[in-house]
């Protein structure tokens, strides 16, 4: 199995009259090995390690090794597995607010999107995940969706319209293309390249990084930078081995798993540019709309009346406060 394995130090820390037991927490997600999220999970364990002297360490599972991000999720809200980097779309089946974040066409841009999730976002959201037997320790990043296709170019929101795309079967990410008049689709990921080169369905979304690493260009022909929706992957741990670390620990533990999204967030945005110039080396159109016209057509849609249906409106009313 490949996995990233810090050993533990037989050194314990103390941390008043209460001696710390060495702990191992094995942290499971989704990002394959060359994405920016398992580069910032594999500084996150370093780093643990390293400033408790061994005492925790941190064991990695990417690219799903213990199942699908659903099932690794659950996992650690039951304690098999320690730590996740679920997205909002997989915490929101355990508490709706969640759901709030993927509202098409909610943020401005990255540094908007930060803003709510680091501040009052967060402040709502971390009681409510105890709950659930998870602690929220940081947000990390994922980015905003995009359309591909292999019709025609994307330049306004009559182009969508027609086209069958791919989406995941989280509901905001259906209701904000189908409010584009295109018709969604859901085929599991693995799937989805053998989809577009059959003629499945025209088209997917994604961000662009998953665009580029798993060379859907192979198959598509246009993307636009549509800008949807956004999420991100959000560092929980469960909440009975948060209780196992000391308080020093738990300090070295979230300030880590701030400064490895920090690092997630840099390369993010400064590989999207270089990957967008690479896409259309590979011969992809790229295309960057006026998202004014986007947003007016699925705002005079059905998709957000779905969404708000989906989180609960005092939440929707709740998260809309924290955009301004």
């Amino acid at each position: 199995m490949n996995k990233f394995v810090l050993a533990a130090s037989l050194a314990a820390l103390m941390t008043g009259p209460a001696m710390a037991q060495d702990v191992t927490l094995r942290l499971a997600h989704f990002a394959a090995e060359t994405h920016p999220g398992h580069i910032a999970a594999e500084q996150f364990a370093k780093n643990v390690s390293e400033r408790t002297d061994g005492a925790v360490a941190v064991e990695i599972y990417p690219a799903n090794e213990l199942g699908s991000p659903p099932e690794q999720l659950e996992q650690t809200v039951l304690g098999a597995v320690d730590m996740n980097l679920p997205t909002q779309g997989g915490l929101d089946k355990y508490e709706k607010a969640f759901g709030t974040v993927m509202t098409p066409f909610a943020f401005r841009d990255y540094a908007h999107a930060h803003a709510v999730l680091d501040g009052p976002f967060n402040d709502w959201v971390a009681p409510k995940l105890e709950e659930q037997n998870l602690v929220l320790l940081s947000n990390w990043e994922y980015g905003f969706r995009n359309i591909t296709n292999s019709v025609r170019p994307i330049n306004a929101p009559d182009d969508v319209s027609g086209l069958k795309l791919r989406t995941p079967p989280e509901l905001q990410i259906v209701a904000a293309v189908e409010g584009l008049g295109a018709s969604a689709t859901q085929i599991a990921f693995p799937e989805l390249p053998n989809a577009l080169n059959q003629g499945v369905v025209d088209g997917q979304e994604n961000p662009i990084g998953v665009i580029y690493h798993y060379n859907l260009n192979e198959f598509q022909d246009n993307l636009a930078l549509t800008r949807h929706v956004y999420n991100s992957m959000v560092h929980v741990i469960n909440k009975d081995s948060w209780d196992r670390l000391s308080e020093d620990q738990q300090a070295v533990v979230r300030e880590e798993s701030q400064k490895a999204g920090t690092l997630m967030r840099e390369l993010v945005l400064a590989q999207e540019e270089d990957e967008l110039a690479k896409l259309e080396e590979r011969g992809m159109t790229v295309t960057r709309p006026d998202l004014a016209p986007f947003r007016e057509k699925v705002n005079a849609s059905e998709a957000m009346q779905r969404v708000s249906d989906y989180t609960g409106k005092d939440n929707m009313d709740k998260f809309q406060s924290f955009l301004d």
